[in-house]
């Protein structure tokens, strides 16, 4: 005896019944997220625009701790997803000094109290800015807590191990190893290996140290790959790997 055909059939509010392809359904979802992906991309692209008009160096900072972020999230074994979600966290984790003083943002020496005060709100107004995107619910998450540290002792929420994102955890790593690694025009940037040293010393306190040890090695297999430049995929630009 041949089996009935499993056909799904709709029923609309006037009685009638109509079949209807499920593929073709699933096809115009998937259509409709695509399309609001791509306008939420154009935002964030124009967003990141923004900063780079705001300050150049910032935003260069946002490219290159995207590149170490995702060198962590691929040693992690994440999914496509997952590095999909961190590649937006770590490009908008400073998208909230669009909003500090130029005096505190470029001051090229050390912040007094007041202006260290400033610049710590930083994530909380990074936060602000994307919450408003649906789509950028966890990367609005990941960039509140940047700051935060593993041992409690970070901003704003003082949150601690794992209580704080993965997203974020992965991003205070790569923000600190780009800051010291960085040329400034009053400093020299930290060879890879001194400040491999210097995320080691802090691991446990500032910073996970099972994320430390797998940053490391990520970038020891990059580095033997000998490549000037990294490209970032919503930017759809290569970057130079030298902050000089």
């Amino acid at each position: 005896m041949s089996k009935k055909k499993d056909t799904k059939i709709l029923q609309f509010p006037d009685g009638t019944k109509t079949a209807v392809s499920i593929m073709s359904l699933v096809n115009e979802i998937d259509a409709l997220k695509n399309d609001t992906q791509k306008v939420s991309e154009m935002a964030a692209r124009a967003i990141l625009k923004s900063l780079d008009l705001k300050d150049h160096y910032t935003f260069g900072h946002s490219m290159r701790v995207c590149y170490f972020a995702l060198v962590l999230g691929r040693e992690l074994k994440l999914d496509h997803d997952e590095l999909y979600q961190l590649e937006l966290s770590a490009l908008f984790h400073d998208i909230g000094k669009i909003g500090t003083p130029d005096a505190v943002l470029n001051k090229p020496s050390r912040l007094n109290e007041d202006e260290f005060q400033i610049m710590k709100q930083h994530p909380t107004n990074s936060y602000k800015v994307l919450k408003e995107f649906e789509q950028f619910q966890t990367i609005a998450l990941n960039a509140r807590h940047h700051h935060e540290r593993y041992d409690g002792r970070g901003y704003p929420d003082q949150l601690k191990g794992d209580e704080i994102p993965l997203g974020a955890r992965i991003i205070l790593i790569c923000d600190t190893f780009d800051a010291m690694t960085s040329t400034r025009p009053y400093r020299k940037g930290l060879p890879y290996e001194t400040a491999f040293e210097e995320l080691l010393e802090f691991s446990g306190s500032q910073f996970d140290p099972l994320l430390v040890k797998k940053f490391i090695r990520g970038m020891q297999k990059e580095a033997k790959k000998g490549e000037s430049t990294f490209y970032i995929s919503l930017m759809n630009q290569q970057f130079k790997k030298d902050a000089a």
